[in-house]
């Protein structure tokens, strides 16, 4: 199996093709294990994130594009201006099969262009095209300017990625955008794509991939079996009917849903702003990636009012939390609005609405006389006629465009919620993990979150392991989410492996909930004619992936160490189920349990633990 991987040097305006096969595709498959090799071998150490020497891979893997398995997704890989470590993001839509389709497995962004520029790949051409005009607009505006110039207005029909305002004036929490409204979201990657002077890729062409395979009749009857038992699951049907924030109203009755920026567990107004709530009112169709049958995407409108919004995509449930719970804002139809403002100005939405929670908070101490009392002043005066206090949608809409542009109190929120809290005097308000803004799920009230969320090599996230899906949903077994087990502990990293390989193939997590790594083993064995592969290699290849992410942070001397922010250790939930409840026991229990698991100390992986898994070119990291 060969692995097609263009490179493009902005600052020389020179494109290269590697072809990558053999021993380092069978170690690392493609897409965010792949990403990860790369740049820990690749950036250097110390390297700035928005300076040439940082590279952003946006890669594929070897089942992308072939089959309605779920299997229409990218994965970028960058040095993060967030966290300071190794940032990753995942996206659907279209964009990662058009990218094969156009004749690569992925492409390396290397250098700095002098000029804003725009990149089309056309069945294996590249060429580079003036972007002056398209700098400083909306994502929306973008794709239907390249569209109209490369002549192709279906929708349906090529791909492209795009960054908007927000990278352009590096907010550390923009999103990479692709087909208006999918996002590779997290880590501030959009930035670094910015930084090096491109605003868009188009990406069209006639390669199939599925003439690639090894066993091109053998992989569609694997694929056949696969999408069944994956739609035959309850989880994918609800899925299907109600969409992500399906979610709001089971994680609000467990008494977990963040709200107020983690000060309190349960939200009043979360069935107003619920999945049940958006499909009965708003919802005008379902949509999928490309390949999918899940189809949990929602299509959404308002009609009219003060927050008319056009049929957009969205909004998602982690969106709904952030934006909403987090923030006291109870009305669906403002969030509908700030998701697809959010989408055109490039946002990634869990951060943004998560710096916004954080600025409320930050707003009330001011007004308290909480704050020191010159960073209260300023920020009064920043804030002007806003009003950030809690509950107010004019002041999370307005946020919006400042913080895209750079305006006023919008400079601060542009950086993310960490920064911001430190500025102001209140480091401790800020909720996140090495610099990133955590989702939707309070570890005091599900505390197998609580390890996680600190062993999470990008930061804040619940897709290194999610384990709501075994403390709330059930999936493979059921537990008490607020009581101690030390299974948990070998679920959440069996996850984190499990996780780190479907990032690499690349297939939707989605899948995960119905499938196990066994069920992927037919699949990989078609397309690769790798026929000794067994489970168990796949296994370790997600540990040989998740120890190659940590390596990066180790080799930079930051954000490798475990934890969770004071809020959640040490303030416990004042409401719900899980009342009087912090994140504490659970993780000073689960971590050394994990980190024998993982053959870790203080958060590093030891020699052996690098010999083991064959990454002994980088035991002098830890040396």
């Amino acid at each position: 199996m060969e692995f097609k991987l263009l490179r493009i040097d902005l600052s020389s305006m020179k494109t290269r093709v590697d072809v990558l096969n053999g021993g380092v595709i069978r170690k690392f498959i493609g897409g965010r294990g792949l990403g990860a090799y790369l740049a820990l071998k690749e950036i250097p150490k110390g390297a700035d994130p928005f300076g040439p020497e940082n590279r952003v891979y946006i890669l594929t893997g070897p089942i992308v594009g072939t089959a309605s398995i779920e299997s229409g997704r990218y994965h970028v890989v960058a040095k993060s201006p967030l966290t300071g470590i190794l940032g990753d993001a995942n996206s659907g839509g279209q964009f990662g099969p058009w990218l094969r389709f156009a004749g690569y497995d992925g492409v390396v962004l290397e250098g700095k262009s002098d000029e804003p520029v725009w990149i089309s790949i056309v069945d294996g051409e590249v060429e580079f095209h003036d972007a002056k005009k398209l700098w400083g607009k909306g994502v929306f505006h973008t794709e239907k300017v390249i569209r109209e110039e490369v002549g192709i207005t279906d929708e349906s029909v090529g791909s492209i990625l795009s960054v908007g305002p927000a990278a352009e004036n590096l907010s550390r929490i923009a999103a990479v955008m692709n087909d208006k409204y999918r996002a590779a979201g997290r880590a501030g990657l959009a930035s670094v794509i910015a930084s090096k002077g491109v605003k868009a890729i188009w990406a069209y062409g006639k390669r199939k991939p599925t003439n690639e395979l090894y066993d091109k009749k053998r992989f569609f009857e694997e694929a056949k079996t696969l999408i069944k038992k994956i739609m035959d699951h309850p989880i994918s049907q609800s899925l299907y009917q109600f969409g992500t924030s399906v979610l709001v109203n089971i994680i609000n009755e467990h008494g977990a849903l963040p709200t107020k920026n983690w000060q309190r567990g349960t939200f009043e107004k979360a069935p107003d702003i619920s999945g049940e709530r958006l499909a009965e009112v708003y919802l005008k169709a379902r949509k999928g990636c490309w390949g999918c049958a899940i189809q949990c995407s929602r299509v959404s409108e308002v009609e009219e009012g003060p927050y008319r919004t056009p049929l957009s995509e969205g909004p998602e449930y982690e969106t709904i939390w952030a934006s909403g719970a987090d923030t006291m804002i109870g009305n669906l139809e403002a969030l509908i609005k700030a998701n697809y403002l959010m989408n055109d100005m490039g946002f990634d939405t869990i951060s943004f609405g998560a710096t916004v929670a954080t600025l409320m908070e930050l707003y009330e101490k001011a007004l308290k006389g909480e704050l020191p009392e010159e960073k209260a002043k300023e920020l009064i005066e920043l804030a002007g006629d806003v009003n950030p206090v809690w509950g107010n949608e004019e002041a999370l809409l307005n946020l919006i465009w400042m913080a895209a542009y750079r305006n006023r109190i919008g400079d601060y929120v542009a950086e993310g919620a960490k920064r911001l809290a430190e500025y102001f005097g209140a480091p401790d308000i800020a909720v996140h993990v090495r610099g990133m803004e955590m989702p939707a799920y309070d570890p005091r009230g599900i505390n197998s979150m609580a390890l996680a969320y600190a062993t999470s090599n990008r930061g804040g996230c619940h897709l290194r392991a999610y384990a709501v899906s075994f403390d709330v949903l059930g999936v493979p077994e059921k537990f008490d989410p607020l009581t101690i087990d030390m299974k948990k502990v070998e679920y959440v990293k069996l996850q984190q492996d499990y996780f780190a390989y479907i990032d690499s193939m690349i297939v939707c997590k989605f899948n995960t909930f119905s499938t196990g790594p066994e069920d992927y083993l037919g699949v990989m064995k078609a397309a690769t004619g790798w026929e000794d592969y067994t489970v168990e290699e796949m296994l370790v290849t997600g540990e040989r992936i998740y120890n190659t992410e940590r390596l990066f942070a180790v080799r930079e001397g930051v954000n490798y160490r475990d934890g969770l922010p004071k809020r959640l250790m040490e303030e416990p939930l004042p409401d719900g189920p899980a009342k009087g409840k912090t994140a504490k026991e659970a993780l000073e229990k689960y971590l050394p349990e994990y980190y024998r698991l993982r053959g870790w100390v203080d958060g590093k992986p030891l020699p052996e633990t690098l010999e083991r898994l064959g990454l002994e070119e980088f035991k002098g990291i830890v040396a």
